[in-house]
């Protein structure tokens, strides 16, 4: 999924920046990727606070610091807007975190490729 969802980015973005699109599926990619770190170790978490549970149990990985977290809970509470109340994505906080989004899915994957 995370594959896909990167393709689908990247076709998205050449034809017309849905900033709100874009950036809920940044927030699944990163979400997705802590899942399958979970799941390595035998975790799963479950209810309504899943998500932001998930994003507090990356403290165990040194190379999630404290600023990614931040980011990603902020990413977390604005798809959540999006997604329940209908607001979009600034287009300016979209260009803002857009590189340190990418930066923080990389490391993910990395963490999780080193697992696998």
């Amino acid at each position: 999924m995370v594959k896909d969802r990167e393709n689908f980015i990247r076709s998205v973005e050449k034809i017309n920046p849905f900033h709100t699109i874009i950036a809920e599926n940044y927030y699944e990619i990163i979400k997705e990727l802590c899942v399958a770190l979970a799941l390595i170790e035998g975790v799963k978490f479950i209810g309504e606070s899943a998500h932001k549970e998930l994003i507090t149990h990356t403290r165990k990985y040194d190379e999630i610091f404290d600023r990614d977290r931040e980011i990603i809970q902020d990413l977390r509470i604005r798809r959540n807007k999006s997604s329940y109340e209908g607001k979009p994505f600034d287009e300016i906080y979209f260009v803002n975190h857009k590189n340190k989004i990418l930066e923080i899915i990389s490391k993910f994957r990395l963490l999780v490729e080193s697992r696998v």
